[in-house]
C-alpha cells in the first residue's frame, strides 16, 4: 500500500465523517452548520481530485519491460516472457504473486489484453488452461501461467496491458494510479521470438 493509497483512504473517512455530521446537523434544525460542513466537503473534494487530474495530465505512460513487477496492494503480476507458438498465436508467460504477510490475496478485474501498433486490442483466447487472476494466493506464494492470443502474423508492436475493469473504478480516484490521459500500462514484447 503506497502513501497515496493511506491519503485517499483518510480521504474518504474524513468525507464520511463530515456527511454523517452534516446529516445529524440538519436532522438537529441546524441547517446553516449542516451547509458549511457539506461547502468544505465540496471544496475539499474539489482539491483533492484536481491534484489527482494534475498528476495525471503530467505523468507518462507507464511502461514496465518483461521480468518487471507491478502490484495492486499485496497482489503483483509480471511477464516472464512471450513467444509466437504459431502463425497467428502469441503465448505470454506471467507470474502471479502476494507480498502479503499474512493474508492471502487474490485480485478481481485483473484482464491482460494484447494491442499493436495501431491500438487494435487482442483478448485471451478462451483455452481453459490458465490459472484465473482471482486465484487466491497465501502470503509470499508465486505461480507462473500463461496466456495465448490469436495475433495475424504481421502485426509488430505488440504490447501487452494488464488493468482493471468492471466493478467500480477505485484506482481513478488514487493519486498516480488511474491513466485517464494516456492509457493503461503497457509492457512491450517485441522480440525476436514474436517475428
Amino acid at each position: 500500500m503506497t502513501v497515496f493509497d493511506l491519503l485517499f483512504l483518510a480521504c474518504a473517512l474524513t468525507a464520511v465523517v463530515m456527511l454523517v455530521l452534516a446529516a445529524g446537523l440538519a436532522v438537529r434544525g441546524e441547517g446553516r452548520r449542516a451547509l458549511a460542513k457539506l461547502r468544505k466537503l465540496g471544496i475539499g473534494a474539489v482539491v483533492y481530485m484536481g491534484v489527482v487530474l494534475a498528476v495525471a495530465a503530467a505523468s507518462p505512460r507507464k511502461i514496465y519491460r518483461i521480468g518487471d513487477t507491478r502490484c495492486f496492494d499485496d497482489w503483483c503480476i509480471a511477464v516472464t516472457g512471450a513467444r509466437r507458438t504459431g502463425p497467428e498465436a502469441v503465448e505470454v508467460a506471467l507470474r502471479l504473486s502476494s507480498r502479503a504477510k499474512r493474508v492471502p490475496q487474490g485480485e478481481k478485474g485483473t484482464v491482460v489484453y494484447l494491442v499493436d501498433s495501431v491500438n487494435r486490442r487482442y483478448d485471451p483466447v478462451q483455452d481453459g488452461g490458465g490459472i484465473p487472476f482471482d486465484t487466491l494466493l497465501q502470503p509470499g506464494e508465486s505461480v507462473d501461467t500463461t496466456r495465448r492470443f490469436a495475433v495475424p502474423a504481421e502485426q509488430r508492436g505488440l504490447d501487452l496491458v494488464y488493468t482493471h475493469e468492471g466493478g467500480f473504478p477505485i484506482g481513478f480516484f488514487i493519486i498516480g494510479e488511474n491513466h485517464w490521459f494516456h492509457g493503461p500500462a503497457v509492457v512491450p514484447l517485441e522480440s525476436e521470438n514474436l517475428h
